[in-house]
């Protein structure tokens, strides 16, 4: 039950979330699982579900199951414990994106340093890109043709739905659980978390950050740049915004 002591953290994963030692990341683990009765623990992440769930694999580390899982760079919604689709939610991006993968996939076609991942996501079309290459008119065709862009790492580039990303899908999950803005941190450290810091909610960027993330979000006010890396971050981030947690 979400209540006005609710602390909900929605967290990246990659390099964030799983980020650090295994020490550091299972006693950051134990400490949220003895605080679960005010915690609503939300992963936002590029992740699919399937790879998602390969973590509970991890036979060394205890990790805690989220309430809520934001996936495919918030193309996707699912409840933590059903992993059923937040219909509310997931309708609104299905909506936008509608039978534009064939389409999507087409874009780029002849586009040199872009080789299609090898995943079959239902809203958005993914592909591994070189930098160096065209990148601003890779960007400019995609959303010529009516889709956002998102790139990260130097390595990875979406097509999503128009208005759809990790901050916005958020957003719209928050709606729909009636929870309040000042209940909210959110944590990452990859260009595809910008949207998450742009929201205007509580932000945590760690110490491992992408460069050209801590770019884009230097004049935001609502981000706590952390000068500690992956969970021990958070932890530090999570403290100075709510000393009683």
């Amino acid at each position: 039950m979400i209540t006005n002591n609710t602390l909900v953290l929605a967290t990246d994963l990659d390099g964030t979330f799983l980020g650090g030692s295994p020490q550091e990341k299972q006693e950051f683990y134990n400490y949220l699982q003895s605080k679960r009765d005010r915690l609503l623990l939300i992963f936002v992440t590029g992740r699919s579900l399937e790879l998602t769930l390969r973590l509970y694999e991890e036979k060394n580390l205890i990790i805690p199951r989220p309430d809520y899982i934001i996936g495919d760079v918030g193309t996707t919604v699912y409840e933590g414990k059903t992993l059923k689709p937040v219909a509310q939610v997931q309708n609104w991006i299905a909506d936008i994106w509608g039978n534009s993968s064939e389409f999507a996939t087409k874009i780029l076609v002849d586009e040199p340093g872009l080789t299609l991942q090898p995943l079959s996501p239902e809203y958005r079309v993914s592909y591994y890109y070189k930098p160096d290459q065209n990148q601003d008119r890779i960007v400019k065709k995609i959303q010529d043709a009516g889709f956002d862009c998102i790139t990260s790492a130097d390595k990875y580039l979406d097509i999503l739905p128009k208005g759809v990303a990790k901050g916005s899908t958020l957003l719209k999950l928050m709606d729909f659980l009636t929870i309040s803005p000042h209940q909210v941190i959110t944590s990452g450290d990859s260009l595809n978390d910008l949207s998450l810091f742009e929201t205007g909610l509580k932000s945590i960027a760690v110490a491992n950050s992408e460069l050209k993330l801590f770019e884009k979000i230097k004049s935001l006010k609502n981000v706590y740049y952390s000068q500690f890396p992956g969970v021990t971050g958070i932890w530090d981030g999570i403290k100075y915004y709510d000393k009683t947690f």
